[in-house]
């Protein structure tokens, strides 16, 4: 399992009266070309990026996610298949909704700590099951994971937003293991084939060489 956070803060969503309603936020930001805030970095010269698919059938074939504060299973605070999270896609990226139950010990002691700004961040925990890389531009240039599909375990908001980077506000978490286990994978399939094109292109070379002979 992996986890993403991001600087996109939960708020409280109020009623005309102004009794809260809900807890809102986004758990995940797609990538978007050119804003070098939705690229996550996972470690030097290794960028990743979410795509817009990646929560599609999660979302369609409702993964049972639970709305965590800080990935705590001990700090639940919904659960899709009870009805007490909402999770959607919209332009920005994974949106969750926590209906607020003021009865609930755990929304009454998270409440007052968003409305405070005590709270400055948003985060989901995964596992890719559709994936893919792209070799870097340029030698000054990232390589890239792009996440096409997960299967979604929980969102939720954060005390702070693990490893942000000052620049882009976004960071993996350290549990980048399954990852790093893909990119060594993508990375050595990338060497055979290159050998073996070396090895076709030495066979046409000494074919080449006989025939001028």
């Amino acid at each position: 399992m992996e986890r993403r956070f991001c600087q996109q803060a939960a708020t409280i969503e109020c009623r005309e009266d102004g009794t809260p309603e809900a807890i809102v936020g986004h758990a995940a930001v797609f990538f978007r070309d050119g804003d070098a805030g939705t690229e996550y970095e996972m470690w030097p010269g290794v960028a990743e990026r979410i795509a817009d698919t990646a929560f599609d059938r999660a979302l369609e074939e409702k993964d049972d996610a639970r709305a965590l504060f800080n990935h705590d299973p001990s700090n639940l605070l919904g659960r899709v298949s009870a009805g007490t999270v909402e999770l959607a896609k919209d332009d920005t990226g994974l949106r969750y909704r926590i209906p607020i139950d003021m009865g609930d010990q755990d929304h009454a002691r998270i409440v007052p700590k968003i409305q405070r700004g005590d709270l400055s961040g948003s985060s989901f925990a995964f596992r890719a099951t559709e994936e893919r890389w792209l070799e870097k531009k340029s030698k000054n240039d990232p390589e890239i994971r792009i996440v096409e599909s997960v299967e979604l375990f929980d969102v939720g908001p954060v005390s702070f937003p693990a490893y942000q980077a000052a620049d882009a506000g976004l960071r993996a978490a350290g549990d980048s293991g399954e990852a790093r286990a893909s990119y060594d994978a993508w990375k050595a399939a990338r060497g055979r084939l290159a050998a073996t094109l070396a090895g076709y292109q030495a066979r046409a070379a000494e074919v080449e060489v006989g025939c001028d002979v």
